[in-house]
C-alpha cells in the first residue's frame, strides 16, 4: 500500500466528512478526487476494510444518530439530511443497523456510532516488514488505545468510548491487555478476563486487517494466559447488517457459535474455541 495511494483515499474520506449532510455517492466522490469510480472503489475498499458505499451509509447513519439525540430535529428532516428520500427508507435501514427505529432511538437517548471517521496511517510499513511484537499494554498505552478504538468502533455495538476508557484502564492495571503496533501507530490490540476465560475486546486496524494480526493476538492468548483453556468472544449475530465482518474473521480464527445473547439490549452470539491440544502430549 503506497503513500500515494493512502493519500488518494484519505483525500476521497476527506471529501465525503466535508459533505455527509449530501446526497453521496460513488460518481460524486470520484468525480471530486478525479478518479475512475472503478479504481476508487477497489482502492477504499483495500485500504479502509468496507466499501466507500457502506462507509457513507454508516458515517451518515451515525450523524443521524446523533442529531436524533442531541437535537429536536423532526425526524423527516434528519432523515433528508442523512441523504433519504423519505422517512420510511431511512428509518428502515436505521433498524436494520440499530435494531431500534428512528423514535425508539431517540427515547432511549443514548447515543453510540456505528461509524467514525477513518483516519489513515500515512507512513504504513510495508507488509513484508511487518512487526509481529506483541506486548502486554502499559499506561503509557492508552492514550495511542484511544486513538485506536474509533477506527474499530464499528466493531463493537453500543460502545461508549468514557467507559471502555475506564474499562481499558482496569484491563491494562491487571495485566490483560496486549498491543501490537507498527511504529507508534497500534495495529492489533485485545482485553481479556483469565477469571472469566473470555476476551471482551479483539481488534484490528482496518489497514491491517490481511497482515494476520488477529491470529497472532490469538495464538498469543492461547498460548500464554488461556493456555489448556476454553475461550468465549460475543460478536454480532449471523446476518447482521451492521457486521463488517467481525463474525467471519472470527469463525476463520476456529471459533464456534454458540449461544444467543442480548447485551445492552442488542442481539449478539457467543462463540467458542476449544482449548488447544497439546501437540505430542506423550513425548
Amino acid at each position: 500500500m503506497g503513500n500515494h495511494q493512502v493519500e488518494n483515499i484519505a483525500a476521497a474520506i476527506s471529501y465525503i466528512e466535508a459533505h455527509l449532510y449530501e446526497k453521496l455517492d460513488l460518481d460524486t466522490v470520484a468525480n471530486a478526487v478525479c478518479y475512475s469510480k472503478y479504481h476508487l472503489h477497489r482502492m477504499f475498499t483495500g485500504t479502509v476494510g468496507i466499501t466507500p458505499h457502506d462507509y457513507i451509509q454508516r458515517r451518515q447513519l451515525t450523524e443521524a444518530a446523533k442529531l436524533l439525540v442531541f437535537s429536536k430535529k423532526p425526524i423527516i428532516e434528519i432523515a433528508l439530511a442523512a441523504g433519504y428520500e423519505s422517512q420510511q427508507a431511512f428509518t428502515s435501514i436505521f433498524k436494520a443497523m440499530y435494531k431500534q427505529t428512528p423514535l425508539e432511538y431517540r427515547q432511549n437517548g443514548a447515543f453510540y456510532p456505528l461509524q467514525l471517521e477513518f483516519l489513515l496511517n500515512k507512513n504504513p510499513s510495508v507488509p513484508g516488514g511487518m512487526p509481529q511484537k506483541i506486548s502486554y499494554a502499559a499506561p503509557a498505552d492508552i492514550p495511542a488505545w484511544m486513538n485506536f478504538v474509533p477506527l474499530v468502533i464499528g466493531g463493537f455495538p453500543h460502545l461508549d468510548a468514557a467507559s471502555h476508557l475506564e474499562q481499558a484502564k482496569r484491563y491494562i492495571q491487571r495485566s490483560q491487555a496486549l498491543v501490537m503496533r507498527d511504529g507508534p501507530t497500534i495495529i492489533g490490540a485485545a482485553a481479556f478476563s483469565c477469571q472469566a476465560g473470555s476476551i471482551d475486546f479483539l481488534a484490528v486496524h482496518p489497514q491491517y486487517r490481511h497482515y494476520g494480526v488477529a491470529k497472532s493476538l490469538l495464538d498469543f492468548m492461547v498460548c500464554h494466559p488461556f493456555a489448556g483453556r476454553e475461550i468465549s468472544i460475543t460478536t454480532f449475530r449471523e446476518g447482521d447488517k451492521a457486521d463488517t465482518g467481525q463474525r467471519e474473521e472470527y469463525k476463520r480464527l476456529g471459533f464456534a457459535e454458540s449461544e444467543l445473547l442480548t447485551e445492552f439490549g442488542y442481539p449478539t452470539q457467543r462463540l467458542i474455541l476449544p482449548p488447544k491440544q497439546e501437540e505430542n502430549s506423550n513425548g
